[in-house]
């Protein structure tokens, strides 16, 4: 017989501590990237770091945390996209909402796309879904003819992690911009 177990709600002091946790955890991944140290996250947030762990037990799971909003955002906006005039257009605009979400911390592409290989992964799931988003656009690009038909969502969020990397390692020196980027990657994944 299979059980089913509910997690049940945290205390107000617990839930406190995890809302600042993850507060701080995104003014440090804001600062320092996606390697900023736990302890000073667990420090600034007035809590000891067996209770960042209590919480979060890897630091995929404090980024989830940390990313759900914008990856539950994403997700949702690529269903609006849906039915679009052109889906092209539709996939493109989701390409730049995940190319834009992957370049949110410095690092965190790298973290994505090690994600979305890894099951055991707490960002698994989130990335999972916002691929699966992907994919149902780009399906309906390509069942529209505008996008060419031997394209894989598999290649394509691995092009836009391509491209959001590119992006993110060259801010401030003057580089192509994530438009550019996305537009020429885009030309090459169009029916001509």
């Amino acid at each position: 017989m299979d059980r089913v177990t509910t997690a049940r709600p945290l205390r107000a002091d617990a839930r406190r501590n995890r809302d600042r946790l993850v507060a701080e955890a995104r003014a440090a991944f804001d600062r320092e990237g996606v390697a900023a140290s736990l302890e000073d996250v667990a420090a600034r947030a007035g809590v000891g770091i067996g209770t960042l762990y209590r919480h979060f037990p890897t630091r995929e799971a404090l980024l989830e945390a940390v990313l759900r909003e914008r990856f539950d955002a994403l997700a949702a906006g690529a269903r609006d996209l849906l039915g679009h005039a052109s889906p092209r257009a539709a996939l493109l605009t989701w390409a730049r909402g995940f190319a834009e979400a992957g370049t949110t911390f410095r690092g965190l592409t790298s973290a994505l796309s090690a994600t979305l290989q890894d099951e055991s992964s707490a960002l698994h799931a989130s990335c999972a879904a916002m691929r699966e988003a992907g994919e149902a656009l780009l399906a309906e690009a390509q069942r529209g003819g505008e996008i060419r038909a031997d394209v894989t969502v598999a290649e394509l969020t691995t092009l836009v992690f391509g491209v959001a990397w590119a992006h993110e390692q060259n801010q401030g020196r003057g580089a192509t911009g994530l438009d550019r980027l996305l537009g020429l990657l885009f030309d090459g994944l169009s029916v001509r």
